[in-house]
């Protein structure tokens, strides 16, 4: 006697049949198939959300949207004539700090393409020219790019500079545009940002080679 074959466990083992259950079909009165009243009713809700939205505008009782979003009424805003305010710690834009020569901050160490998990940071270092004192000491960024659509906005980048060269304090979120192009910042645009205190200085104080509290070794010293 032929044995049963063994039942497949990636198959749905055979049962009865499914049966479907019957939904009985609302009656058409004359008010479902005319639609009147159900048009009335919404046109009714419509004009009473209108009417107080304008009354609390025109007399500013319009909540918050942000601390009184749960609050009753409507909590939208009036975008772009009133933005939403966004925390202390919002992590907008990148900019690039200057120095009080408006010379870029950054000294193209890489530490923050680095440490940039989504790669979206691209800098070619360069040599200031001769003459300059921070020549052998430090190099600048002659190209400075990110790819602001890779971005995301981790800020690995700003706890990696040691200068305090790049930020994320601008406040701004990305504009739509309709191109990939227009989402790659080069330098000049990332200098151009200011903070939301309107800075595009460093707050932190920089010690230039040949500065008495240059904490490093001078050209001097380095002669024996």
């Amino acid at each position: 006697m032929a044995k049963a074959p063994a039942p497949n466990p990636w198959t749905k083992p055979r049962g009865e049949p499914i049966k479907g259950k019957a939904i009985p079909r609302p009656s058409r009165t004359a008010d479902v198939q005319s639609y009147i009243p159900a048009f009335l009713k919404g046109m009714s809700l419509t004009m009473k959300h209108f009417f107080k939205n304008t009354k609390e505008t025109m007399l500013g009782q319009t909540p918050d949207p942000v601390l009184e979003s749960l609050s009753e009424g409507v909590t939208t805003i009036n975008y772009p004539e009133v933005k939403r305010p966004y925390p202390d710690r919002f992590r907008g834009l990148h900019r690039l700090t200057l120095r009080q020569d408006d010379s870029p901050r950054c000294v193209a160490c890489l530490c923050c393409s680095t440490a940039c998990p989504a790669q979206c940071i691209h800098i070619v270092a360069g040599e200031y020219p001769e003459g300059d004192a921070r020549r052998g000491y430090e190099r600048y960024p002659t190209s400075f790019v990110i790819d602001e659509l890779r971005c995301i906005f981790c800020g690995f980048c700003v706890e990696a500079c040691p200068c305090d060269a790049i930020r994320m304090d601008t406040g701004m979120h990305a504009t739509a545009y309709d191109s990939r192009e227009q989402f790659i910042y080069k330098r000049e645009l990332l200098m151009s940002f200011t903070g939301r205190d309107g800075s595009r200085e460093s707050a932190n104080p920089r010690h230039e080679p040949g500065d008495l509290t240059h904490p490093g070794v001078t050209r001097e010293h380095m002669s024996h």
